[in-house]
């Protein structure tokens, strides 16, 4: 174990026969990180997911209230002068 209480430094050898305790131990939190080392240099640092430090918001209205419309705007206007093809039941080129 390391210095710190939350850190692990650990051979490949010694993680590929420990593998699945590591990895339980990290999905509860007991372990912050763990540095695996191979010939004695890091190669590997695993850490839990950040997708379970932070729950994933609904992302419907999550921009609500930063976009304002000024008074006098019609989004639904036309914003060209010309007519499209469409409009004038003209086929494709």
């Amino acid at each position: 174990m390391d210095a710190k209480a939350d850190t692990l430094t650990i051979s490949a050898t010694e993680f590929k026969a420990k593998c699945l305790d590591i990895l339980d131990r990290l999905s509860d939190r007991r372990l912050r990180e763990v540095v695996v080392t191979k010939r004695g240099k890091p190669v590997a640092v695993l850490t839990p997911p950040a997708a379970a430090e932070k729950p994933v918001r609904d992302p419907f209205g999550t921009m609500r209230g930063t976009v304002f419309i000024p008074d006098g705007i019609d989004l639904t206007a036309p914003i060209l002068d010309q007519v499209f093809d469409a409009e004038r039941d003209v086929e494709s080129r």
